[in-house]
């Protein structure tokens, strides 16, 4: 089974706290691509209750996690993190096939897929 995307022991750590906090435990985790942002993708992270026939199913630390086939080629090698700084914490996306980011840091677009840019209003 190919690992489309990595998730780190501090991100995991991280989604089951979230999965418990909002009642979410035993959902999937999903990571996606989504049209948007200053560089026309943006990255996606939330939670469903059932797996699609067009998703890989992956399993890493005690974490469900699933990508739809056809954002499997865009986040091949994406590592996901958590990280605590004096500032608060959130997650991290790392994209080996990101090839322009935004300053924001969610928006990416990679050399197959350029996405719909948006105004960085």
């Amino acid at each position: 089974m190919t690992q489309y995307v990595d998730i780190t022991e501090a991100a995991a750590f991280r989604v089951k706290e979230m999965m418990k906090h909002n009642g979410e435990e035993g959902s999937f985790l999903r990571v996606a691509v989504n049209g948007g942002g200053c560089s026309g993708l943006t990255y996606g992270l939330g939670f469903e209750e059932e797996k699609s026939e067009d998703d890989f199913l992956m399993s890493q630390h005690g974490i469900q996690i699933v990508v739809a086939k056809d954002d499997a080629g865009i986040l091949e090698g994406t590592k996901v993190d958590y990280k605590e700084s004096l500032m608060g914490g959130g997650f991290t996306i790392d994209n080996p096939n990101a090839i322009a980011s935004c300053g924001c840091g969610t928006s990416f677009r990679t050399a197959k897929k350029v996405g719909t840019p948006q105004s960085c209003d």
